[in-house]
């Protein structure tokens, strides 16, 4: 049942979120689930040095927000934010509506290595780059369990290294248990373009299981204030002796809570 099912698919609602958000009519549908498609095909091909992951597209009350979720947001965004603007302009057109209801996102992804679909990509950028296909799985697949992934899978098909007849070969380190609903798995797609045809790329990568949906809000919030914790300047300097005498059974307290 895992084989022949795509994992993100079967996992909405579960532990995955809808890429696309928005309520249409029966007669509007169709018309949006395409604009979307359209949008995002662009946003690819335009960003194709930006890494793009993926793209959120959310609608409500007449205006759209788009979130690029990209490893190279620098590339985005441009000089001065010359580049979004101009992004933003031509997304505006192909969806038909003024410029001043389209708002670009651009969300950067800290660890690429622990993107199913940049690392799918990167697999086929060196594949058309003539590397060994072997070597270039290998690799991948290190990195990603280097990041802290528990497992991750590797599926290459097509004539790979020019042979004549196509044939599929997988490597697979950890854990990837498909079956499990609640496990959180990540799943990406890429074609390597070669001279003697289309090599298929897909990679699982499996981040731990989620027994909630609120699992997943805790730990966003609890790495927030981790973050401004260590970005906070140095302490001041220690008060004088009578102060600090008069806080010692607080400071106690503070560490016995540490502790526990």
């Amino acid at each position: 049942m895992g084989q022949k099912v795509n994992p993100v698919g079967i996992r909405l609602g579960i532990t995955r979120d809808w890429t696309s958000k928005w309520y249409a009519s029966k007669k509007q549908f169709p018309l949006l689930v395409h604009t979307d498609f359209r949008v995002r095909e662009f946003l690819k091909k335009r960003l194709s040095d930006a890494s793009v992951s993926r793209v959120l597209i959310e609608r409500a009350a007449k205006k759209v927000n788009i979130t690029i979720q990209t490893a190279r947001p620098g590339i985005v965004i441009g000089k001065k934010g010359e580049d979004i603007e101009k992004l933003r302009g031509e997304t505006s057109k192909l969806l038909g509506m003024p410029m001043s209801d389209v708002r670009l996102n651009i969300s950067e992804i800290r660890k690429p290595e622990l993107d199913s679909q940049l690392v799918a990509e990167s697999i086929a950028q060196q594949i058309e780059q003539r590397v060994m296909f072997r070597r270039a799985l290998k690799r991948a697949v290190m990195s990603t369990m280097r990041s802290g992934a528990l497992g991750i899978k590797v599926r290459m098909s097509g004539r790979l290294n020019g042979s004549e007849i196509a044939r599929t070969e997988w490597y697979r380190e950890g854990r990837v248990p498909l079956h499990t609903f609640r496990a959180d798995i990540d799943y990406g797609l890429a074609e390597a373009r070669t001279t003697y045809g289309v090599i298929g790329i897909k990679v699982w990568i499996f981040k731990g299981e989620v027994f909630d949906q609120a699992q997943l809000d805790r730990a966003a919030a609890a790495a927030e204030p981790a973050a401004a914790e260590a970005a906070a300047p140095a302490a001041p300097p220690a008060a004088p002796a009578a102060t600090a005498a008069a806080a010692t059974p607080a400071a106690g307290a503070t560490g016995t809570e540490a502790t526990a």
